[in-house]
């Protein structure tokens, strides 16, 4: 270890030494106190929200990201074409020792960075909230600068993928399907009982049975919030439609009936998105909390099956809560600078730099390649008959971006900023799990590869075959 900590510190003096630490600081402190007197919020919790730590986290993240595959790509890179790590190489001190020493002066340069910039965030959103008005601050406490849980009616994929079979068989008994489509149409099936199953027709009414779990241990007297989000297919003249809600099972438990509430629809233009507290305890002795929604309106409303209502309790403080939140992000600085590392291993810095940052881009452009996996073919349809697409390609490319996807799905499943700015709780399990999938098995098989392609790599021809 004592040889890694030498190129770990080595890592540092070369970044104090060509002011890379002194500008990143620089740049994450302009944005987190910059950025909030530029943009300037609407006096609401919701605006003061997003400025401060939706606007702010992402520039961290953004700068961070950045400055994290710069610098990985060019330590290495840099040395090897400058002949500069022939000379470390040829002391009593291994190639992996040497990769691993850079990989932990970056992330511990990370880590102070992240600190410095995480901890004006938290000064500025503390010294800006005694500014709003009481009403918001009120709500900004209560909804935001907290740790909720959070709880959902479990979703079954295997049930509907089910269900989508049995009437995928029937149809193409009366009405056989050309092969080539069979995919087309089984997935204009599934997203039919999906909605089956999210939308309340006019006059009609849905209940959610949704368990709190060990959470109703602690949860006797206190208020809980249910944050609701529904689509509808047509348009009210007032932008809105009535809700009528009722919780809790008559004679079993507590019982609570809503006055009638105007809510506004999630569109395009306006995702909204409504939250409102219910009285405590009206879960049954097992923690099973019944809601139903009435709906009266003329048009059918559809409520998504993913997050059209979930049911969120208090879990703890948001100090403690934001601190986890960095700790994730710190995970992806890690993985970013494993990435680069390995890059640098065997390309040249801007070839590595461009390799990384493209590999970068695959994994922020996943919902195209989702769509390509869920569509079957890389090939665009026919919109005007409906027809699926189809390549040669895609034996060998639909399941090859099925594992991208995979991969990228143990690190994108993760979204402190989304979770700090709603006010969810980010546990300590979701933390050790982040770091076990995002650092340890994705940041681990990239420093495995990047030590393979460094211990094969010839130092001493490098600078001349590049």
């Amino acid at each position: 270890m004592q040889r890694i900590f030498a190129i770990a510190w080595l890592t540092w003096k070369a970044a104090l030494r060509f002011k890379l630490f002194l500008v990143i600081a620089a740049l994450l402190i302009l944005a987190v106190v910059g950025l909030p007197l530029v943009i300037k919020d609407d006096g609401t919790a919701q605006g003061f929200t997003q400025i401060i730590l939706t606007y702010t986290l992402s520039a961290i993240t953004a700068l961070l990201g950045l400055s994290t595959l710069w610098l990985a790509c060019g330590t290495l890179a840099r040395d090897i074409e400058e002949c500069q790590i022939q000379v470390v190489a040829t002391k009593p001190i291994a190639r992996w020792q040497i990769w691993l020493g850079k990989w932990l002066g970056i992330v511990s340069l990370n880590a102070v960075l992240l600190v410095i910039s995480g901890a004006c965030v938290f000064g500025l959103l503390q010294w800006r909230a005694g500014k709003l008005p009481a009403p918001e601050q009120k709500i900004l406490h209560e909804q935001i600068l907290v740790a909720r849980g959070s709880a959902k009616e479990p979703v079954n994929p295997a049930e509907i993928e089910a269900e989508t079979e049995q009437v995928l068989q029937e149809r193409l008994k009366s009405s056989p399907v050309e092969k080539v489509d069979r995919l087309e149409v089984k997935r204009q099936i599934r997203e039919q009982v999906k909605a089956a199953r999210q939308i309340v027709p006019p006059s009609y009414q849905r209940t959610w049975e949704i368990d709190l779990g060990f959470a109703k241990n602690y949860l006797k007297g206190k208020p809980l919030q249910l944050r609701v989000k529904f689509n509808s297919a047509q348009k009210s003249a007032s932008g809105t439609f009535v809700a009528l809600w009722q919780i809790g099972v008559p004679e079993k438990t507590k019982f609570w009936r809503s006055e009638p509430m105007s809510l506004a629809p999630d569109t395009d233009t306006s995702h909204a998105v409504h939250e409102f507290e219910i009285p405590p305890d009206l879960f049954d002795a097992n923690g099973l909390l019944t809601i139903t929604f009435a709906n009266p309106n003329q048009t059918a409303l559809l409520f998504p099956i993913e997050d059209g209502l979930e049911v969120l309790y208090p879990e703890g403080g948001f100090a403690l809560n934001f601190a986890r939140g960095l700790g994730i992000i710190f995970c992806w600085m890690a993985l970013l600078a494993a990435l680069g590392l390995m890059a640098a291993s065997f390309l040249s810095f801007p070839v590595a730099t461009f390799f990384a940052l493209a590999m970068l881009l695959v994994a922020l452009s996943s919902s195209t390649l989702a769509e390509s996996v869920e569509s079957g073919s890389v090939a665009a349809g026919n919109e005007e008959t409906g027809q699926a697409g189809h390549s040669v390609a895609d034996i060998v490319l639909i399941p090859a971006f099925r594992g991208v996807l995979a991969i990228i799905s143990l690190v994108k499943n993760y979204s402190p900023i989304d979770a700090l700015s709603t006010g969810r709780s980010i546990t300590w399990g979701e933390l050790g799990l982040a770091f076990a999938q995002i650092v340890l098995l994705v940041g681990g098989g990239f420093a495995a590869a990047g030590i393979i392609f460094f211990n094969r790599r010839e130092l001493a021809t490098a600078q001349g075959t590049q």
